[in-house]
């Protein structure tokens, strides 16, 4: 589940790439002194990502731009919304903005048998641990994780993600229910890199880091409601690291679903 925010810039302003420790920031003004204030500073997925403000671009006062949030707790959610209605005021860093709608909406990836396309509208991070990288061949210098890039190849990337989201299931999901790596198949059919790009990210208040991220179309079939549960949590908690900073924030792209039955498949719309 996820909420729709619609803004209108209150000035001009150039648009920040490094918009992800502001955007945060604003998010949790809203929670600050309610029951999930705690989670600020968790050393675990919390199951909420958001989107950047798009559409991307420099700003001009009256623009309108968007910002999703996104979450795997219903009542977390509503403790977002509660926060962005009752100041609607949105500044994110030097870009101001006024929340002019804030609407919910319930993406899914759909029943069984659905074919779709998952996009990721933030860049992904994922970490090759280090005492993976010798299975991979990977070189590395330290005892930190290594950012994963192409020539590091896809297993290593599909290994971290469904990884990554175990964790997540185990966090937010009944534990009588299967994770992902509990059943057989991938994730997903197919996939393909849009880019790989470096940003710097304010990780912690006054500690910055130049991470390595990337930008995916994931093509998918759903099999049975077991992957429609993981593909889902995929979309409500986000994919890979560090999603409470706005990474691994995921889409299903306007007319990339198809329903069971439909002779077209949502790769080639």
């Amino acid at each position: 589940m996820r909420l729709l925010i619609r803004l209108e810039a209150q000035a001009d302003a150039a648009y920040q790439s490094a918009y992800h420790h502001k955007l945060r920031g604003r998010i949790w003004k809203g929670l600050a002194g309610s029951e999930f204030d705690h989670l600020h500073d968790a050393e675990r997925p919390i199951g909420l990502c958001f989107s950047n403000v798009f559409p991307w671009g420099d700003i001009e006062e009256g623009d309108e731009r968007t910002v999703l949030v996104s979450a795997t707790d219903r009542d977390l959610l509503a403790a977002v919304a509660d926060g962005v209605v009752s100041d609607r005021e949105f500044n994110v860093g030097e870009m101001p903005f006024q929340v002019t709608e804030v609407t919910t909406v319930t993406p899914d990836v759909g029943e069984p048998g659905t074919r779709g396309t998952l996009e990721s509208g933030t860049g992904l991070l994922v970490r090759i641990p280090p005492w993976r990288t010798d299975e991979y061949g990977i070189e590395t210098d330290g005892d930190e994780g290594t950012f994963w890039r192409p020539e590091h190849t896809m297993e290593p990337l599909q290994t971290q993600l469904e990884n990554n989201l175990d964790r997540k299931h185990g966090l937010f999901c009944p534990d009588h229910l299967p994770g992902p790596s509990n059943r057989d198949g991938s994730l997903f059919e197919d996939h393909e890199l849009i880019k790989t790009f470096s940003v710097p990210i304010e990780v912690t208040q006054g500690i910055e880091r130049t991470v390595v991220l990337s930008k995916w179309r994931f093509g998918y079939r759903v099999r049975d409601e077991h992957h429609r549960r993981h593909l889902n949590l995929a979309l409500d908690a986000g994919l890979g690291e560090r999603n409470a900073l706005g990474l691994g924030f995921m889409n299903i792209p306007e007319g990339a679903k198809t329903r069971p039955g439909t002779a077209a498949s949502a790769r080639n719309q």
